[in-house]
């Protein structure tokens, strides 16, 4: 039975295909288009789905979104009523995309599916596909459940329990009191984007002194014990206005928002750490309440705030749950894998086969490949130079030497990952040892700002000697953070107490890895295994034999503001375009030097795709 999964016309379009429960294709749309965050439905990636099933959309049993666009309509205007007439502004910006799309679902899928599907469409609630997302595919027979994001329909965080083929979610918190609407308004007020500066605001944190928490926890939030929370709307503009914020935020963070691009100074730092020690203590009140409400040992969570991977790993390491698997799509994306799953189980009752131990996420490499035969072709049509290895082990051994040589290389191999994080299949590697490589990365190949940390890729069997993990602890979806090993870690004597922001990671060598040592000493874990990693595990098993480090940089596949890369086209343009030193595209290797001049007006016209400014 072949169930496709949607989640589109809000944020990350993205498309699904489960057959008989397995999981068989996912993709965003935005890897297609280009588009960062594309909104739009999600042609590509369902065009990629059915082909990557071998069916046409006629043969589609079930078609599922991820939410129901009628209950979130119905929000939209009862905000509207009840700030009128303040929101009209807001209300007229959103009434033509409602009026066009939104509101004529059917429609619109009927038209990307070509007709050809003749089955009912099933709209899930928003918060019901995240809870899917999370447990179905989880390891666990049974788990509490939390997801927590901006807003669905009404919920913005829900609570529940699943056991064996089913779940139901029993507590919710409702707009507009969400703590990701929370974060998001931080985010604005910090000069970030919202729905991708997110991740600035997290890496920014460390820097800064969480002097604005008691300010937050007594001004604009009411925290309750459960995790509960109530906002001073009165410091907010989201309901009713074209911003995050009121001016009423100014007076008590010390000056308006920083404008976009300006200097980041010691204030944002701070304003930083404080939303970030805020939400860690309201996810882990969530966590500790599902515990004790529910007396599971294991935990799941999606939506957008379970990719905080800082407050994730804390509530792991105060020991609230035995353990916790978060989908690795946890944002809107991962909906649409949610909405097909929930059909399958909840909707039709189909059984559930876990063993404990392993997530039927597939290592979240869902998406498209590419042969030999069409990578040196499009090579060849580019005029290309490289060089193809024929056996793995030598190509493993040119790479692994080329990193150890503080090349920075970028890797494209296999499927594609679903989800924000690149796992090692569209992903730039360099050498974790490396002093200078932080910035060289952020800088001349990323053109993002300096104090964006890095993640290491790790072998599973060596994760404990290096960070603070439990022996073979997995975390293969880069959603953990943990400390650095205290043995790997190097005395601070040159740390000075005057060196303050972005210098006190640049300048001091904090650990033997210094290239993914935060700050903090924290580290974005991803751990990697022989059987959902293959040639990545084996290229680090090569790393480690040549250098005695079984770590590497991994940075996902793409420039600031651009979507990972998806095809061998986007990785060879992306290649050209920045100061990388190598590309490896499966079996072939082009080294810069080697290349042909790229004109600058084509650099120019690559890089103008994208917000670098």
């Amino acid at each position: 039975m072949n169930i496709l999964g949607i989640s589109a016309f809000y944020h990350d379009s993205a498309a699904c295909l489960v057959r008989d429960g397995d999981i068989v294709a996912a993709a965003q749309e935005e890897r297609f288009t280009r588009k960062k965050h594309d909104h739009r439905f999600p042609q590509n990636a369902v065009d990629y789905c059915l082909k990557e099933a071998g069916i046409t959309a006629a043969e589609l049993d079930h078609v599922a979104f991820y939410d129901k666009p009628l209950l979130k309509f119905e929000r939209l205007l009862e905000t509207y009523l009840s700030y009128a007439p303040l929101g009209f502004r807001s209300f007229l910006k959103a009434m033509p995309l409602w009026l066009r799309q939104k509101l004529h679902l059917p429609r619109e899928m009927d038209r990307g599916l070509l007709q050809q599907y003749r089955g009912r469409y099933i709209f899930a609630e928003h918060h019901e596909s995240h809870a899917a997302s999370a447990f179905y595919p989880s390891p666990f027979e049974e788990a509490a459940i939390l997801t927590l994001d901006g807003v669905g329909e009404w919920a913005t965080a829900s609570q529940g329990i699943g056991r064996g083929n089913k779940l139901e979610l029993t507590h919710e918190m409702r707009f507009p009191h969400s703590v990701g609407l929370l974060y998001s308004a931080f985010t604005t007020f910090t000069g970030f984007k919202v729905n991708s500066g997110e991740y600035k605001l997290m890496g920014l944190a460390p820097y800064g002194e969480p002097r604005f928490k008691d300010a937050i926890l007594e001004k604009l939030i009411d925290l309750k014990p459960d995790g509960s929370l109530a906002m001073d709307m009165s410091y907010f503009a989201f309901c009713h206005g074209l911003t995050m914020t009121s001016p009423r935020m100014d007076q008590l963070f010390e000056g308006p928002p920083r404008a976009p691009e300006a200097p980041l100074t010691q204030r944002e730092m701070d304003i930083a750490a404080s939303i970030q020690a805020v939400t860690e203590e309201v996810m882990l009140r969530c966590a500790k309440e599902l515990s004790r409400r529910t007396k599971m040992k294991n935990l799941v969570m999606a939506g957008g705030v379970a990719l905080n991977c800082v407050a994730g790993g804390k509530i792991l390491s105060e020991g609230v749950f035995d353990d916790i698997w978060i989908q690795p799509a946890a944002g809107d994306a991962g909906g649409a894998l949610g909405a097909a799953l929930l059909v399958w189980h909840q909707l039709l009752g189909k059984p559930r086969q876990v063993d404990g131990v392993h997530d039927r996420q597939h290592g979240s490499l869902l998406g498209p490949r590419y042969t030999n035969d069409e990578i040196q072709g499009f090579l060849d049509g580019v005029g290309a130079r490289y060089r193809k290895f024929d056996e793995e082990p030598a190509l493993l051994d040119h790479i692994a030497d080329q990193i150890a040589s503080e090349k920075v290389i970028g890797h494209l191999h296999g499927r594609m990952e679903f989800g924000p994080r690149a796992l090692g299949s569209r992903s730039i590697l360099g050498d974790a040892r490396s002093t200078r490589m932080q910035s060289v990365m952020n800088l001349k190949i990323k053109f993002r700002e300096s104090f964006r940390p890095f993640a290491p890729l790790v072998l599973r069997e060596r994760v404990h000697e290096w960070f603070e993990m439990r022996p073979g602890q997995d975390s293969a979806y880069m959603l953990l953070v943990a400390g650095v090993h205290p043995d790997k870690r190097l005395p601070n004597t040159a740390e000075s107490g005057e060196m303050k922001g972005v210098d006190r990671l640049l300048k001091v060598v904090r650990s033997q890895v210094p290239a993914v040592t935060h700050v903090d000493y924290s580290s974005r874990i991803q751990t990697v295994d022989p059987d959902r990693h293959g040639r990545v595990y084996r290229l680090l098993r090569r790393f480690e034999s040549k250098t005695g480090v079984p770590v590497v940089i991994n940075t996902s596949f793409n420039v600031r503001s651009e979507p990972i890369v998806c095809t061998p086209e986007h990785a060879y343009r992306c290649f050209m375009a920045t100061n990388m030193d190598v590309l490896v595209l499966e079996d072939f290797v082009l080294r810069k030097e080697d290349q042909p001049k790229a004109k600058q007006h084509e650099i120019d016209s690559y890089l103008a795709q994208f917000d670098l400014d």
